[in-house]
């Protein structure tokens, strides 16, 4: 059993909230029968209908996008700026992104309308792995990679245990790039932890969620994914939120 107006917008139909305003305005029937009660849980049995017409069940998609620079992580966006949106254009279904990557971040990103897998996938507690290539200012020391991989406070709260290894070091133009591997996925979380030991990133390219990579994709292309792949995410997922120190 599902809340009506979470029904509606997992449909495709429209937005939670503008689903609610639906459902407050007696817009929405149930089997029949105006149901105004925002939190009316329905079953997939239930025939569900908006100003007449029959809600449509819309089939489940998952997606890998690479995301390219320059691209916002919205479905719309009020300066005019390219949106994610923008590549699905040609896809029936209406998908979100799971999760966000920054204007100027780059890489995997999946695109869903899911809305469980979604919240599966961005959970605090199912420390999905996610490995990005990174370009800092100024020469990595040991010391502040130690610190980084043991753990840093942002905002108040210590970052979990990563994984960092140095790729290479360019002493003319003092930049060094790396590879970080983390557990979490708080908002700018990469960028934040850099810049708390001094060395702002300058590009950020996220290249692998789970065991799913960028292979075959180019800058603003796309895949389905598998049914297999998708299970596989599901099931790393909840193994790492029953067991997260595992």
């Amino acid at each position: 059993m599902e809340r009506l107006q979470k029904v509606i917008a997992q449909s495709g139909y429209t937005s939670r909230r503008k689903a609610e305003e639906l459902i407050k305005a007696g817009k929405v029937e149930v089997n029949g029968v105006v149901c105004n009660v925002l939190g009316t849980k329905v079953s997939g049995n239930d025939v569900i209908t908006i100003d007449g017409h029959s809600l449509e069940k819309e089939n489940k998609v998952y997606y890998l996008f690479y995301k390219p620079k320059g691209v916002i992580c919205s479905m719309k966006d009020e300066h005019n700026r390219p949106c994610v949106a923008d590549y699905f254009t040609a896809i029936k279904e209406r998908v979100y992104p799971v999760g966000r990557l920054d204007y100027d971040t780059t890489g995997v990103l999946f695109m869903s309308n899911d809305g469980e897998f979604a919240n599966l996938m961005m959970h605090p507690s199912s420390h999905l792995e996610k490995i990005y290539e990174v370009s800092i200012k100024g020469i990595l020391k040991t010391k502040e990679k130690k610190m980084l991989e043991s753990g840093v406070y942002l905002e108040g709260v210590k970052t979990l245990p990563a994984k960092i290894k140095v790729v290479d070091v360019d002493d003319e133009h003092g930049t060094t790039m790396l590879m970080i591997r983390l557990i979490e996925g708080k908002n700018r979380q990469v960028k934040k932890m850099f810049e708390s030991v001094g060395h702002p990133v300058k590009r950020l390219h996220r290249i692998m969620i789970g065991p799913i990579d960028l292979k075959g994709l180019t800058p603003g292309s796309c895949r389905r994914l598998t049914p297999h792949e998708v299970k596989v995410l599901r099931n790393l997922a909840l193994r790492k939120k029953k067991s997260p120190n595992k």
